[in-house]
């Protein structure tokens, strides 16, 4: 491998299904730039017509929650109660929520 093609950038790929309402993380793969990581992206994770919108993203831009302070990030959460539709029932009618 040249030494240029070693030190393309990691790009994280998320695809949108055809039956889906959100993109999902579906790997990761590194290219030049984003136009060749759209095509790359392409050509790996959607061979079988898989999917109907796909998003890159250089890792580099991602900023992730750390594991370690999961309490503090989400254990306020739990105390808003009122976020959760579990005080009424839903019609039938209503899908995705």
């Amino acid at each position: 491998m040249s030494e240029n093609k070693k030190n393309w950038p990691l790009w994280e790929i998320f695809v949108r299904s055809k039956n889906g309402l959100e993109h999902r993380h579906f790997g990761s793969l590194h290219a030049a730039d984003a136009d060749m990581a759209l095509e790359n992206a392409r050509d790996v994770y959607t061979r079988r017509n898989e999917g109907v919108s796909i998003w890159v993203v250089e890792s580099k831009n991602i900023t992730a929650s750390n594991p370690e302070h999961n309490a503090e990030m989400f254990e306020p959460a739990k105390d808003k109660i009122y976020r959760h539709p579990t005080f009424y029932d839903l019609p039938d009618e209503v899908k995705h929520m």
